[in-house]
């Protein structure tokens, strides 16, 4: 009969004890076992409850900023918590600048359903929101009748860009859809619980397909 060998010590049973207990049963742990075992157990639950910290700080983080309103009033995200949100970086003379109508045409159509649009007039691609407050506001209102959400001018790349969208492009807090804003009218969707649900190029039009079906899926919960 083949018998396991091992070492006698602390907590260790001797030659003779692990004869008893027949071949293929496994030996009492040594205390240096039981103490390992104890700590990874110590350490996954650490490390559980931390990421489970981390992705309820993502979902909920959202809703800390504060941001101005195009007409100057300063409001906190939270003010849309339980809605679907698109948030998009806007510009005036852009070649996408169009999609304003399409914009226009989902929160007509969607409004009702708990979507809001935030739209965030920026300058850093290619110059292309020139102008200040007002004339945003007048240009989107006369030419494409906007009815949703528009903000204060911001700044989006760099050290100086808006916590929102450091938020929306770090990382830490959207590693499924990290990296820099690249050209105005990028759009994210935001789940009715603060969760980034997706990401879409400048040139998916926002009636596009693909975008569309994020849309009514999140719409659809309730």
């Amino acid at each position: 009969m083949l018998v396991q060998k091992v070492v006698a010590g602390a907590g260790t049973p001797t030659p003779g004890e692990t004869a008893k207990t027949g071949v293929g049963v496994r030996t009492p742990a040594t205390n240096q076992e039981v103490l390992n075992m104890r700590y990874a157990f110590l350490i996954s639950l650490l490390l559980g409850g931390t990421s489970m910290t981390m992705a309820q700080e993502a979902k909920t983080l959202i809703y800390q900023f504060k941001v101005t309103t195009i007409d100057g009033q300063k409001i906190d995200l939270a003010k849309y918590k339980g809605k679907v949100l698109l948030i998009v970086n806007v510009a005036s003379e852009c070649g996408y600048t169009k999609q304003y109508k399409e914009l226009q045409a989902l929160h007509a159509k969607y409004a009702k359903d708990g979507l809001a649009i935030l739209a965030f007039p920026c300058n850093d691609f290619g110059q292309q929101e020139p102008g200040d407050d007002a004339k945003v506001k007048d240009f989107a209102k006369k030419e494409y009748g906007v009815q949703f959400d528009l903000f204060s001018k911001i700044k989006i790349l760099g050290k100086d860009g808006a916590p929102l969208y450091q938020f929306l492009t770090s990382k830490k807090t959207n590693p499924n859809h990290a990296g820099d804003v690249k050209w105005n009218f990028e759009k994210f969707i935001i789940g009715r619980d603060g969760t980034i649900i997706a990401r879409f190029q400048s040139d998916t039009e926002p009636d596009a397909a693909d975008l569309m079906d994020v849309l009514r899926r999140e719409l659809a919960k309730k």
